[in-house]
């Protein structure tokens, strides 16, 4: 029988990647310092995120292990045989094919670059249980750390060019509003408005984007009673005159989601859902306010809490008041060190990027009942934020019909 390799390199196209290579390498000498001053001699990476950060390829796992390997000498992603030449062509470094001739040749790959009996730094939030002992079991490592705190704190300080891909994802996000506003009409299906706004930015990322990949961008568009939560899935709900809506368009460029999210009504409001909805309008205004350099993120959350108590509302509040951007979906990354809550004490630095968004559920039954959310995006300035949303808020432009 023909011997059959358990890892091999299979190279062909040219390289087409979300960043310049400077920015990578950048990164990676910042990842490399940290490694540095912790001692690990290997890193191997295994979430979506990192591996997106760090070498621009995102992987589809389908079950499937992948991995980065850094050294301070090598950057190589590791990836399943059924990806072909495509890793490579969307991966900053090296890349080695695995193949599943063989059970674990995933970590024989790995091994190959690494060699064993490295300290190696891991991913504590993401490395499963099997693996972790499948990591030691290869690698025989002399120590192991995760690296992974220490790898979402340089997430969150985005460079120039992040911030701009940032920008124009908001930018795509408002086309995607905006073709929802138009769609929206008393008889028509949750899930017609939110295709209309999907199709708009998919069409706009292509065209701001030719070189891209174009995967995962989605709409949660929510009507009524399915306002109540902020990821409940779109449905086939027929929208009714009075229904309160919450838009959300999420647009994905290399990895990068941005997101913007509206309360709306379909042709009228009552007294009391206006009432709530105002309420809300005006915390969001108030949290961007407080958005600027030297702002703790348990002390904004503090103060927007004070804001919702004085009016009688904070018992409406379902979750954080926001949260950092870069590279991040609904199924991986997460910058959970920069959130706005009461138990996140971080500073806000020029350079982050986060979100306000205020929310407040009132149950059925009760006066002005459903979902009311408003959502921009802001970059942290040496002096203030810069709000790089632009589809409006509040009652003057969102009553539709």
């Amino acid at each position: 029988m023909t011997a059959r390799p358990q890892f091999y390199r299979f190279h062909q196209g040219a390289e087409v990647l979300p960043f310049a290579a400077s920015e990578y390498e950048a990164r990676l000498a910042g990842l490399r310092l940290i490694m540095a001053q912790q001692g690990i001699e290997a890193a191997v990476f295994t979430s979506m995120h990192n591996i997106a950060y760090y070498s621009g390829f995102l992987y589809c796992a389908f079950g499937r292990p992948y991995g980065l390997v850094v050294t301070q000498a090598d950057c190589v992603t590791i990836s399943a045989g059924i990806d072909a030449a495509q890793p490579w062509r969307r991966c900053y470094g090296d890349n080695i094919t695995y193949t599943d001739w063989e059970r674990d040749n995933f970590w024989r790959a790995i091994v190959s670059v690494t060699g064993q009996g490295r300290h190696v730094g891991y991913e504590g939030d993401h490395l499963t249980m099997l693996q972790h002992e499948k990591l030691k079991a290869f690698m025989a490592p002399t120590a192991m750390t995760d690296i992974a705190p220490a790898a979402m704190l340089q997430r969150m300080h985005k460079s120039q060019a992040e911030l701009d891909l940032i920008r124009a994802g908001a930018a795509v996000a408002d086309v995607g509003g905006f073709a929802i506003r138009d769609a929206i009409k008393p008889g028509t299906r949750e899930i017609d408005v939110a295709m209309a706004g999907r199709d708009a930015m998919e069409l706009e990322i292509a065209k701001r984007f030719p070189d891209a990949e174009y995967r995962d961008t989605w709409v949660w568009f929510q009507s009524g009673i399915n306002t109540d939560g902020a990821h409940n899935p779109v449905t086939s709900r027929v929208l009714e005159q009075g229904d309160i809506l919450s838009l959300n368009t999420f647009p994905m460029i290399s990895g990068y989601y941005t997101a913007l999210e509206r309360t709306l009504f379909v042709g009228e409001v009552d007294d009391a859902s206006l009432a709530i909805w105002e309420a809300n309008v005006a915390a969001h205004e108030y949290g961007m306010s407080l958005l600027v350099p030297g702002a703790k993120c348990s002390e904004v959350t503090a103060k927007i809490n004070a804001f919702f108590e004085e009016r009688d509302l904070l018992q409406y509040r379902t979750f954080g008041y926001g949260h950092s951007f870069g590279v991040l979906s609904h199924y991986y990354g997460r910058e959970a060190g920069l959130e706005l809550r009461e138990d996140i004490d971080t500073v806000l630095e020029p350079g982050m990027v986060i979100s306000m968004e205020p929310m407040l559920t009132i149950a059925e039954g009760h006066p002005g009942a459903g979902g009311y959310r408003e959502h921009d995006i802001l970059f942290i300035t040496d002096t203030g934020n810069e709000d790089v949303t632009s589809y409006p808020y509040g009652p003057k432009y969102n009553m539709i019909g």
